[in-house]
């Protein structure tokens, strides 16, 4: 066992032990605040909700721990067992090496990695969210929402991985910059083409009526210079009660959807004021500098795969022999990368909460 092998299990177990760690501390402070509500939302918070929204932050806590331990060891012995050097072998030799099936063995495995966290969501869907009166889907919705997943990732998911594997075929040791490339068109088309073709495949978006809060609504897009092309009702609410706002599409396409609970549940002049905050969003430029970060970063994960894929002690403490190449490269990457980015997650979340807090300050001056 050398030296890879340590630091990908310290990775691994030290992203396990902090997760744990501040779950507990986030515990301690939910019950050391629980007698009273805080006093930023006294006026508008019943000590009932208050006490409601503490016993849920509580059970999610527990769960989130389960969940972190439990994904843990999935992890571990999917890495550490042999089974995916024993199944990219059986799978090879079934199947060949073109790479329609070296993409079919990294969807392969997605898949069957996915299949532990399942009960974990069922569980948190029909018994935790049930237990505090805000699930609404059936079992059948459930499921179907699971199914339509696998279709839409074979379909979209297995051809996106073979084109990946094919640029290298074509570009030989540059074939990171047309992988790059390749994705983030990818991800652009889905920026416009998702809203219109895969969304729909979910939930149902209605045009909101006319009335005093469509007039409200297209009223401060007009006095923000946020032009939309409609509001949309989605029936979020037959999945779960849980609420929110958002919208979609660039220029002449963009639109603003509203779930049904938030229409429900909030006034005109606070779904106008939440509204106000993801104009603030869009007025302050956060999108398109999340976008180029996104990019950058996707680019430097390219190039990093590339270089990992000529070391062979990246593959050996995992049971391959290192001559497999950009595959296995891509998966051992794919399974490690959220161990490593864990410990940056506090910068990036120090850049969202500035983001979310100039957004509030924009709908706070544009509401008045």
């Amino acid at each position: 066992m050398g030296f890879v092998f340590w630091v990908a299990l310290g990775l691994i177990v030290g992203k396990a032990a902090v997760d744990i760690s501040l779950g507990r501390l986030n515990r301690k402070h939910v019950l050391a605040n629980r007698a009273r509500v805080p006093e930023a939302v006294a006026g508008v918070m019943e000590p009932e909700a208050y006490a409601k929204s503490v016993e849920y932050t509580l059970a999610k806590n527990r769960l989130a721990q389960v969940e972190t331990v439990y994904d843990t060891c999935v992890l571990l012995l999917a890495l550490f067992s042999g089974f995916l050097p024993w199944f990219f072998g059986w799978f090879k030799s079934a199947f060949g090496g073109s790479v329609w099936a070296m993409a079919g063995y990294l969807f392969a495995v997605g898949f069957l990695l996915s299949l532990p966290g399942l009960p974990v969501s069922w569980y948190a869907q029909f018994r935790l969210e049930q237990r505090f009166g805000f699930n609404t889907t059936t079992q059948k919705l459930w499921w179907m929402d699971r199914l339509k997943g696998i279709v839409l990732a074979l379909a979209l998911g297995l051809p996106l991985l073979a084109l990946v594997l094919k640029s290298v075929d074509w570009a030989g040791p540059n074939w990171w910059i047309w992988a790059w490339a390749l994705v983030m068109t990818f991800q652009l088309l889905m920026l416009v083409l998702a809203p219109a073709l895969i969304m729909p495949l979910f939930n149902k978006f209605t045009p909101l009526p006319e009335g005093t809060l469509r007039e409200r609504l297209l009223g401060l897009g007009r006095r923000t210079g946020f032009h939309a092309r409609n509001v949309q009702l989605m029936d979020g609410s037959k999945r779960s009660r849980h609420s929110n706002a958002f919208f979609t599409g660039f220029g002449r396409w963009r639109k603003i959807v509203l779930f049904d609970t938030l229409v429900q549940q909030l006034s005109e002049p606070e779904l106008e004021a939440v509204l106000a905050h993801e104009i603030g969003h869009y007025k302050k430029r956060h999108i398109p500098k999340m976008m180029i970060f996104s990019a950058v970063s996707l680019f430097v994960t390219f190039y990093v795969i590339s270089w990992l894929a000529r070391q062979k002690w990246f593959f050996t403490p995992f049971g391959f022999s290192g001559t497999e190449g950009i595959v296995i490269a891509l998966l051992l990457f794919g399974l490690l990368s959220g161990c490593a980015t864990f410990w940056l997650s506090p910068l990036l979340h120090l850049w969202s909460r500035r983001y979310e807090y100039q957004a509030d300050r924009y709908a706070a001056e544009t509401m008045g």
